[in-house]
């Protein structure tokens, strides 16, 4: 039997102290643990998000130097630790083998992530597989690329992160024909909603099945570098089975998860239960909350501000943030919250906590309905929230009677009705920016991703924030997400928002505006941004994918709708505020989806659909 594990830290690109500081205090962990062989995420020296800071000479030395740092604490374990090598001008990410204070190689990546929210073959390059090097790095002679280790008897390889991604050029397939025992697969995989399913199966059930051997998968934790989140996902499995699998989405700052293996006979490796939940509600509440956690610690901010509408995306941001306080609270306990988030030493509740954390404000006008106010009101109070109510139809009119003065007639709806609508978001835009402002908070902004796709937002409206952590979520999943939260987690100050039609609120009550008829159904536009976005097809294909469900000119007026409005609000797209990757798909162009902001607008495409 031999005792294996791995280790998930949280950290902060290019924070020395904070993440050295992780990976000793893992294992440490680890050696209390008596574990012999502990596998730490991928670049967790730097962090994974350090973007072209890869590019430099000065990280990587660095890096190297919190290495030798780190070494000193490798007594009685052998540790594999992340960290960017640069040869030759050439950066490689790397997996640094260190047994009992002894380096004993550094595995080079062989595959590199490239799509979605990837860019590693900007800053990396890829190590080709059965190739060796003897170097001398930092002073030392290493061996470095395609290697192979024997611990403790144990023969040992790696497949770091998108290597195992890659079904015919898996690092694996030739570690079996070497005969290995054990492959590590450090990681910076970022989270999406059902990832950790696919983690278990397609990496490490079918990796130790095929490579006949022990598994041991290793992820970051928490949002490292403000986009990205990583669920801290450590699984171990033998030979197709699962033996242990942690419980992710920690606020701890490091996480540690071992077990006993018996390499010579499988059926003796106990397998260990896991309290980790998969539920996509619960999930994504989870990461969420986290993400929130980690963004105003690490930004040093006082909290937040947030303009609560009574609608469901403001909602859904106000309620993550009590959960983001009632789960911290949950697992660090109350002292460390209170120091962590700068609360007062007396706050007891996680109502006050709260209070103090997140200021909401109802800006209202003319056009907005008592409905809207009671729902946002109530919503508020449910949650402990600071909040304040004003009108600001005297900014509207100002604003107004300027322009009216200057083209020399009076606006109206049935010539300027955009303009209108424009007018009374931007209006509450720069006075919710005061209120961050005197508060030193993050303002966070309501988009989500259906309205990112079609451009349904006011830029400089509400728009406005420097942070938007549901743009990566479309608003069909928002909406359920509500009344599922309203009874799982027994927010019952959600019903009035539940019992909402979604609004603007931006023309004259009696005009009836809702978003649906402003755009199409939610799930209608739903559907049309999976085959056009994600799966990238063209008008005419959506419209053959769809139209056995949908009737045919309807789909087709639909459809030159979307594909109009995503060409041409693409530079809106580009001006959203910072957005956590929460899906399989995001068009925020800073991560996911690129698009160019002047094109033809599918003028050829949509002429094909319209002769169909």
């Amino acid at each position: 039997m031999l005792k294996i594990g791995g280790a998930t830290v949280n950290q902060i690109p290019f924070d020395w102290n904070h993440n050295t500081t992780n990976i000793i205090d893992a294992i440490t962990e680890g050696i209390r643990q008596e574990v012999k062989i502990l596998c730490l995420p991928e670049l967790c020296i730097t962090g994974y998000g350090c973007e072209d800071l890869f590019l430099s000479e000065w990280l990587s030395e660095r890096a190297w130097q919190e290495l030798l740092r780190i070494r000193e604490h490798c007594q009685n374990i052998t540790v594999s630790v992340g960290l960017p090598i640069r040869m030759n001008g050439i950066t490689y990410n790397g997996a640094c083998v260190i047994s009992n204070k002894i380096i004993q190689g550094i595995t080079l990546k062989q595959n590199l992530a490239r799509d979605g929210v990837h860019y590693e073959p900007r800053w990396f390059n890829a190590w080709q597989k059965n190739e060796t090097r003897d170097i001398v790095y930092g002073g030392e002679p290493i061996t470095v690329g395609d290697l192979m280790y024997t611990i403790d008897g144990v023969r040992m390889g790696f497949e770091i992160c998108e290597d195992a991604w890659r079904k015919h050029n898996r690092p694996g397939y030739r570690l079996y024909e070497r005969g290995v025992d054990l492959i590590l697969n450090p990681s910076a995989s970022h989270y999406a909603m059902g990832k950790s399913l696919l983690r278990e199966d397609e990496v490490v059930n079918e990796g130790s099945s095929k490579f006949n051997c022990v598994y041991v998968f290793a992820n970051l934790l928490g949002n490292e570098a403000g986009r990205m989140i990583y669920d801290g996902d450590i699984i171990i499995g033998q030979k197709g089975k699962l033996v242990a699998v942690n419980k992710r989405l920690s606020y701890q700052p490091f996480n540690v998860l071992a077990t006993e293996v018996n390499f010579q006979d499988p059926s003796k490796t106990e397998a260990l239960i896991s309290a980790d939940i998969k539920e996509r509600n619960e999930e994504v509440t989870q990461a969420l909350s986290l993400a929130l956690f980690d963004y105003v610690r690490k930004s040093k901010a006082n909290g937040f501000v947030l303009s609560l509408s009574g609608g469901a995306d403001s909602s859904i941001c106000a309620v993550m943030v009590a959960e983001m306080v009632k789960r911290a609270v949950a697992e660090l306990g109350w002292e460390k919250t209170k120091t962590i988030l700068r609360l007062n030493p007396q706050t007891e509740h996680w109502k006050a906590a709260v209070g103090q954390i997140l200021t909401c404000a109802y800006q209202g006008t003319r056009n907005s309905s008592t409905d809207t106010f009671e729902a946002a009101h109530t919503l508020a109070l449910s949650v402990g929230a600071g909040f304040h109510r004003w009108d600001i139809d005297e900014e509207v009119s100002s604003y107004s009677q300027k322009i009216a003065r200057a083209i020399g007639r009076e606006l109206k709806w049935e010539t300027d009705d955009i303009t209108l609508q424009n007018i009374q978001a931007r209006s509450r835009s720069p006075i919710i920016w005061m209120l961050a402002n005197v508060k030193r908070a993050v303002l966070l902004t309501t988009s989500n991703r259906s309205e990112g796709d079609v451009g349904y937002a006011t830029m400089d409206g509400d728009t406005s924030g420097s942070l938007a952590p549901i743009a990566g979520l479309s608003k069909i999943f928002i909406l359920q997400w509500l009344r599922w939260a309203e009874e799982a987690l027994q927010h019952e100050g959600l019903n009035p928002v539940n019992n909402l039609q979604p609004t603007a609120e931006l023309r004259p009550l009696e005009r009836q505006q809702t978003d649906e008829s402003d755009l199409m159904p939610y799930r209608v536009l739903a559907e049309i941004e999976k085959h056009a976005i994600q799966d990238r097809k063209s008008p005419v294909q959506v419209f053959e994918a769809m139209r056995g469900d949908h009737e045919p000119e309807t789909l087709k007026r639909h459809l030159k709708k979307f594909f109009t409005l995503w060409a041409a609000n693409q530079w809106k797209r580009e001006r959203l505020a910072p957005a956590f990757h929460l899906d399989d798909i995001n068009v925020d162009p800073r991560s996911w989806c690129r698009f160019p902001i002047l094109s033809s607008g599918f003028a050829d495409e949509l002429a094909q659909l319209n002769a169909l």
